[in-house]
């Protein structure tokens, strides 16, 4: 699991150039992919930067229940999560 906290950089980050398909994919590399606990199915966050494009792990909801693992199960969570969601947009 990606955890932003534990990413102190302790040197030179890694580089590689990788092909863009025609439909706009790009392959992260396996090793930044271990690095960052990215697995399939999983999703990223693309972010504008001024550097250029961030792409970002989004951590998977099953990943964050934690300590209260057993006060909800993913389905209620997930409902509690839509509704809070529902509720916050304009």
């Amino acid at each position: 699991m990606y955890n932003p906290g534990s990413m102190l950089y302790r040197g030179p980050m890694s580089e590689e150039t990788v092909l863009v398909t025609r439909k706009g994919q790009v392959t992260i590399p396996a090793n930044h992919r271990r690095r960052f606990g990215i697995r399939e199915g999983m999703r990223v966050l693309v972010k504008e930067t001024r550097e250029g494009i961030l792409i970002k792990p989004i951590t998977p909801i099953e990943d964050l229940a934690g300590i209260d693992a057993d006060k909800m199960n993913l389905h209620e969570m997930r409902k509690k999560l839509d509704d809070i969601r529902a509720r916050d947009r304009y």
